[in-house]
């Protein structure tokens, strides 16, 4: 196989997965995917293994692979037909999330050639709680739940499908022109990947994929050999499920097999799964994984299926890394998901210690607030996830109120988000001071003040609240986060990271997001870059 070849094959899936992701942004209707860019695009072969993802949410992309096996395996998909998955119990990782699997077929060719995937985080799909990301106590709450079926058969819209869809969220048509959005992204996956075909021809495509799923692997294998042989165990804690006040362990012991080039992942002694919203299903637990080794290797590197190969994943089921149903999930995608990343980076220290950074901010913040905005005579649900501190690296500060980790979004820029909702937004900075201390300073965090302008249900699903960000090799954990409540007359409470309450017109919403951790100790300290 020629490496020029191979190279510009790697860039030309890349740059078709990216095409998706930005048909998407542009035609999507609600401001999570068009303006915080909560979405995520991937190409497979016909065996079903990821070849390219483009640069999108990390959360979703390790665990689409699953969505896409659980669609194969549930139906024959013909050509012109869409699937559509949410089922965290089925490939998906939590309700909101909504995968479309489009089968490519190439002429002369006998079943699906390759697949396209989308999946994007729709602001409502119904539940007890708008914008369906509180603090349910089972799955059944959380919003409508769909197992694989399709959407579009032989290039016809399914009627009844999306009918039962729509009538079962508070935004109907927002969730209508978001779908329409995936499903036009698919499409041009489609063209594109034909278009690559009828370029190279299809064996020869073929060879090419397999050829870089074989180079992912050796990438991988190349790195594990670096690596000093042994056991590495971490732990952390959720601070609560918001049923109790009883903090969550998640344990990780990983093992590293230089010989073999090879390395394992056990998550034994993590805590049972838990009563609150809080569960991640295995799906969020293997992505967390393939983030977490995947920012072992250089930008370069594909990001495709062979990269897994050499490392394997124990999760036990029953515990908060692997849910059983009927256990409520919306959380576990992005809370538990980050603290996962906190526990898997704190063993990878103990291994190569040189190269890890502090615990970042370590939630997601989620915001989710609806109602009925009066200028429309409709109903409005916000949903938002705040960033945070990175922690600080080895010879070098954490970057302040960024997003880290599994989410890769944005913040709603504020002209957007007072344009879309019944909100003021009253401010918006940094968190001075909120990074930890240490030869390398943790990232601040965000402060942001949202004025309701209606009455609404406000929802929190946050962290860190408890146990701060750590630092590494001496440093300072970064500070936790608050939220509150102010009246009009002044008056305020602090909230729980976990609830849902009634606001009025004219509450503000304050939350300040948690600091990064710092590295090495602060007596080696030097003056502070901002970058």
């Amino acid at each position: 196989m020629n490496s020029i070849e191979l190279a510009i094959f790697q860039s030309s899936v890349h740059s078709i997965a990216e095409e998706m992701g930005a048909a998407l942004r542009r035609t999507a209707i609600s401001p999570n995917i068009k303006e915080r860019r909560d979405y995520s695009c991937a190409l497979f072969d016909r065996q079903r293994r990821v070849i390219a993802m483009g640069d999108h949410m990390p959360v979703h992309l390790g665990s689409m692979p699953l969505s896409v096996e659980a669609v194969v395996f549930a139906m024959r998909l013909e050509e012109g037909d869409i699937a559509i998955l949410n089922d965290p119990y089925a490939g998906g990782t939590h309700l909101p999330d909504i995968t479309l699997v489009l089968p490519i077929f190439i002429p002369g060719v006998a079943g699906p050639s390759f697949y396209a995937a989308t999946r994007a985080h729709h602001a409502d799909v119904g539940g007890m709680f708008a914008g369906s990301m509180g603090p349910a106590r089972e799955i059944y709450q959380e919003g409508i739940r769909i197992p694989p079926i399709r959407i579009v058969s032989g290039g016809v819209m399914n009627a009844e499908v999306l009918s039962l869809i729509l009538h079962n969220v508070r935004t109907p048509k927002e969730r209508e022109g978001d779908l329409a959005a995936q499903i036009g992204a698919c499409r041009v996956g489609e063209r594109r990947m034909q278009e690559l075909v009828s370029k190279y021809g299809s064996a020869k495509v073929d060879e090419l994929s397999d050829a870089l799923l074989a180079y992912s692997e050796r990438l991988m294998r190349a790195q594990l050999r670096t690596m000093p042989k042994g056991r590495f165990e971490a732990e952390d804690f959720l601070d609560s499920d918001g049923v109790t006040d009883d903090p969550i362990a998640i344990r990780v012991a990983i093992t590293f097999d230089p010989e073999n080039a090879a390395a394992t992942v056990d998550f034994a002694g993590s805590s049972v799964q838990v009563g609150g919203s809080i569960n991640a299903v295995y799906a969020i637990t293997y992505s967390a994984c393939y983030y977490v080794f995947r920012c072992l290797l250089s930008d370069d590197a594909p990001a495709a299926a062979g990269l897994m190969n050499p490392i394997t994943v124990t999760a036990p089921e029953g515990t908060i890394v692997n849910a059983k149903p009927p256990a409520a999930v919306a959380g576990g995608n992005v809370e538990c998901s980050q603290r996962i990343v906190d526990v898997l980076l704190r063993a990878l220290a103990k291994a190569a210690p040189d190269r890890v950074p502090a615990a970042s901010y370590g939630t997601m913040s989620n915001l989710t607030i609806g109602g009925w905005d009066a200028r429309f005579n409709a109903p409005f649900t916000y949903y938002e996830t705040t960033a945070g501190g990175m922690g600080a690296r080895p010879g070098m500060d954490g970057i302040d109120g960024i997003h880290c980790h599994m989410t890769n979004s944005l913040n709603t820029p504020v002209e957007a988000l007072e344009y879309a909702y019944p909100f003021r937004v009253r401010s918006y900075s940094y968190r001075a001071g909120s990074g930890g201390f240490g030869e390398f300073r943790g990232g601040d965090g965000l402060i942001r003040e949202i004025e309701l302008l209606a009455d609404a249900q406000v929802t929190l699903l946050c962290d860190r609240r408890r146990f701060q960000p750590y630092g590494l090799a001496g440093g300072d954990g970064g500070k936790t986060g608050l939220t509150r409540l102010i009246k009009p007359d002044g008056g305020s409470e602090e909230l729980a990271g976990k609830c849902s309450i009634h606001a009025k017109r004219g509450d503000l919403i304050r939350m300040e997001t948690p600091g990064g951790g710092g590295w090495g100790v602060e007596g080696c300290s030097r003056q502070r870059h901002d970058l």
